[in-house]
């Protein structure tokens, strides 16, 4: 049975950004999905391993789960066959429950998945030519109510844990099947051990874009970013991630310093009266409070530009005249900028409809002449819900029953 007491929220648009352990056992075993290799080495220890044994042993578990993606102690053939039944009394490596698949016409998958207390949220890949993105959740639900999102009208339940986010990287690993194989031996000499490129693999790039803002779990997404960038681990570039944020303007500058990724805005309009309107935050933290946050973000170059996101809302923020307010919002903080426009993915209830493709075109035209790359996103997985603002969990008013019974339909073609 789910908890469903809800994330206190001191007002309307800023929650407590309240800690979360992991959900215990039944079993009493302790889950080590999205542990660092420190805090593994410190339970194997208080399980009555001696420093030296705690620490190699760290590292070997730390190496499978993560770079090899093994969920059982015995596939860890370089640990004794004795200690292996010692690991699996006490400890677990988890994933998050799947509930539903979905594939796309288009490639892309969706994953509806639940936490161990009963919760749902999604995940998303989203294939390209060059590339394969897995569009990442943060929380379940989400409190910040931009009005052109459909994720935004569920209430915040509460936070993910660090090994619910690095979970739908290692789920998404199972399912594309991209787990490294290879040779263990020579792990306790070298410090170096372990590592591989991803280039080359389907899943090459991570958005913090689900279900969420990251930056109100700002530990946890941390934490489970620095497991997926650890060469040791899953061994993500952090040039290859991306965290998006609406706006939470006090923990940009931490994000840049502490965790180093890429950064994308949703900004969505060009002054205050438009953004206020959708998207709340604005009210906290102004249009130009953030402004002066991204030109002040850590890491920020022409070769690493910040992402504005744009969503294309017709007659209310796709003008020429909001085109060139772009440029000059752009040109004044003298950011290093590129405009991700994307047309609005509509869903039963939205207050607002999608720009003409001759709107965005010409919007698209505005922006590019001013020396600003302003590409138009492909629409991806809109049949299944997966585009960008269309995130909500809906496969959460079917039965179970239903579920099993469309599953057989699908196995059976």
């Amino acid at each position: 049975m789910a908890d469903t007491a809800l994330m206190p929220i001191p007002g309307q648009v800023d929650p407590v950004p309240v800690a979360r352990d992991i959900t215990p056992r039944a079993d009493g075993r302790v889950d080590l999905l999205g542990l660092p290799k420190a805090q593994i080495r410190a339970l194997l220890a208080e399980a009555g391993l001696d420093e030296k044994q705690a620490k190699l042993r760290a590292k070997q578990v730390f190496h499978w789960i993560y770079h090899r993606g093994v969920t059982d102690f015995e596939a860890m053939t370089d640990i004794a066959k004795t200690m292996r039944p010692w690991l699996a009394e006490r400890f677990v490596i988890g994933r998050p429950e799947v509930v539903e698949a979905q594939h796309s016409v288009d490639g892309t998958r969706k994953w509806l998945l639940r936490t161990a207390d009963g919760h749902d949220f999604e995940m998303v890949f989203i294939p390209d030519a060059d590339r394969g993105t897995l569009c990442v959740s943060s929380q379940v639900g989400c409190t910040l109510n931009c009005r052109f999102c459909h994720t935004g009208t569920m209430k915040l339940v509460r936070n993910l844990t660090a090994g619910e986010i690095v979970g739908q990287v290692m789920l998404a690993r199972d399912a594309l099947g991209e787990w490294p194989k290879g040779s263990m031996a020579g792990l306790e000499e070298s410090e170096d051990a372990g590592h591989y490129s991803s280039d080359g693999r389907l899943l090459t790039n991570i958005v913090m874009m689900g279900m969420g803002e990251p930056l109100y779990n700002f530990d946890n997404v941390k934490g489970a970013l620095q497991i997926v960038m650890d060469g040791d681990g899953l061994a993500l570039s952090k040039r290859r991630i991306t965290l998006s944020t609406s706006g939470v303007v006090p923990m940009m500058a931490r994000c840049g310093e502490e965790i180093g990724v890429n950064l994308a805005v949703s900004l969505h309009a060009t002054n205050k009266e438009i953004r206020d309107e959708i998207v709340p935050l604005n009210k906290k933290y102004g249009i130009e409070e953030l402004l002066e946050a991204c030109a002040a973000y850590p890491g920020a170059s022409n070769a690493r530009r910040i992402t504005f996101e744009y969503v294309m809302l017709k007659g209310k923020n796709d003008s020429d005249d909001h085109a060139r307010e772009l440029v000059e919002l752009i040109r004044r903080y003298k950011l290093p900028a590129k405009v991700n426009l994307i047309p609005f993915n509509p869903w039963p209830g939205a207050a607002y409809d999608t720009s003409t493709p001759e709107r965005v075109k010409r919007f698209s035209e505005i922006v590019f002449e001013a020396g600003i790359s302003a590409p138009v996103r492909t629409p991806r997985g809109r049949d299944i819900d997966a585009a960008c603002g269309q995130l909500k969990t809906a496969a959460e008013r079917k039965s179970r029953a239903e579920r099993d019974r469309e599953a057989a339909g699908v196995a059976a073609a």
